[in-house]
């Protein structure tokens, strides 16, 4: 299971740009103003060779007003779910009084600690961080989240106190079979779904927000395939989250979704496309697991309803052609089994073996149908492609002059690679690699005439 990390410290010393450099997002506001994040925020980190759940929090004040407690309150929350807690400060302002009372709100709690000394860049390490000995938590490291220095330093550090198995896809230990996580906003009707595949009141269902609290793993067999079912907690706005049972249930939802073969994304057609739908399934690509989407709650919609939500699906949603999107109802089983199957076709395309002379044949096709565009009045050359990983498919393409190809041309191949191998519901890495020249560096090595007879060469083909 993913490690969690919490990201802690006074205002303004960075957390946010720290969160941003470890996801490599923009996720987390960024300003220099003290107090801008208030809510906790949650992301993938990308560690190297491995992945974490990331918490950014608000700045802990030593004398905070009414918004200031409430933000303490969401800082206590994230260092109870985080399996390591990340405390930060300013190595331009110091140790000042407000990182020790950090330091020993943190140290209350237990948690492994990793004290990261915030921008340090153009300052000497072992100067910058050492009067933050006095805090003793550990080891001081200067960083810079800003620029990325020591980054990685930072990153050992911290998976020095997670197991050695921390970031990589955990393996299922409950039951064999394709794993399916439904996910979605709470109340849309995940627990009613999963009862009606069940044929029977496995989970407890009532209409109201919040009923799971926890990720729900089931067996399940049908057509003789075997399944995992995993219903999870309603992911809901941060600021709705007031109990504190449910503090875990976003962190518990995200590792159940890593470790999915495929994710059934459940929407309410009565609420139509939510800003928090679009945010969940762009968390869902970005993770790169393959998806269905199932549109609950269908049968009580007039036509004039169900044809305004399929055109706002077609609005809000353009980016999922290539998911199959079902109208279901959970309640009286309606069109259930068909995304079942679309989510277990979607898992087998994401693992699917991609032949490299296929792979190169379509490649060639699509060249031929529409070929790169010119740089420099030069056409791009991609010559060789080949498979380079699974769930998703990651397909590398070597060529030159790679980094100018167009976002929309790796659109189109993307597409063409997509419909060649039918790679529904799964979304598709396209890796761009430019060969590198077996002639560069030997121009100093040609004799004077050689040079001259190149340089004639240039003239007259221009």
């Amino acid at each position: 299971m993913l490690p969690v990390l919490a990201l802690v410290g006074r205002p303004n010393v960075g957390k946010s740009t720290l969160f941003n450099r470890l996801t490599r997002t923009r996720d987390a506001l960024v300003a220099d103003y003290p107090g801008l994040t208030r809510d906790r925020l949650y992301g993938f980190a990308r560690l190297g060779p491995g992945s974490a759940i990331v918490i950014d929090t608000g700045g802990l004040m030593s004398s905070p007003d009414d918004m200031g407690q409430l933000m303490a309150a969401q800082v206590q929350l994230a260092v109870e779910e985080a399996d390591v807690v990340i405390v930060m400060a300013d190595a331009g302002e110091g140790l000042v009084g407000e990182d020790r009372e950090v330091a020993e709100l943190v140290r209350k709690s237990g948690k492994p600690i990793v004290l990261a000394v915030n921008k340090a860049e153009g300052r000497a390490p072992e100067s910058t961080v050492a009067e933050f000995y006095e805090l003793g938590v550990g080891e001081p490291i200067a960083v810079s989240a800003e620029r990325g220095d020591r980054i990685g330093e930072l990153v050992d550090a911290v998976f020095e106190h997670c197991s050695p198995e921390a970031g990589e896809p955990a393996e299922p230990t409950e039951s064999t079979g394709t794993r399916i996580v439904v996910v979605g906003r709470p109340n849309v009707g995940k627990s009613t779904l999963i009862n009606r595949y069940l044929g029977e009141d496995r989970l407890v269902t009532q209409d109201k927000a919040g009923t799971t609290r926890d990720s729900v793993s089931i067996p399940f067999s049908m057509d003789g395939k075997e399944f995992v079912l995993v219903d999870t907690a309603g992911i809901r706005r941060r600021h709705k989250v007031t109990e504190k049972i449910e503090k875990f249930s976003i962190v518990k939802a995200l590792q159940a979704v890593e470790d999915a073969d495929a994710v059934i994304v459940m929407l309410d057609a009565r609420e139509g496309v939510t800003v928090q739908d679009v945010s969940l399934i762009g968390l869902m690509l970005d993770r790169g697991r393959a998806l269905t989407l199932a549109i609950n709650k269908w049968d009580g919609l007039t036509e004039r309803q169900r044809h305004d939500v399929r055109e706002e699906l077609d609005r809000r949603l353009p980016f999922l052609d290539f998911v199959k999107i079902h109208f279901i109802s959970a309640l009286h089983g309606s069109n259930i089994f068909d995304a079942l199957k679309s989510a277990a076709r979607a898992a087998q395309a994401a693992v699917r073996d991609l032949p490299t002379p296929r792979l190169n044949d379509v490649l060639q096709a699509a060249i031929t149908a529409h070929p790169p565009p010119l740089v420099r009045r030069r056409r791009l050359k991609l010559s060789y492609a080949h498979q380079g990983g699974k769930r998703p498919p990651l397909i590398v393409v070597h060529g030159n002059q790679t980094s100018h190809v167009a976002g929309s041309y790796r659109r189109y191949l993307i597409k063409c690679f997509r419909k060649a191998f039918r790679l529904a519901g799964t979304p598709i890495r396209l890796e761009l690699r430019t060969s590198e020249n077996p002639f560069a560096g030997r121009r100093n090595k040609l004799s004077p005439r050689q040079v001259r007879k190149q340089k004639r060469i240039r003239s007259h083909r221009s």
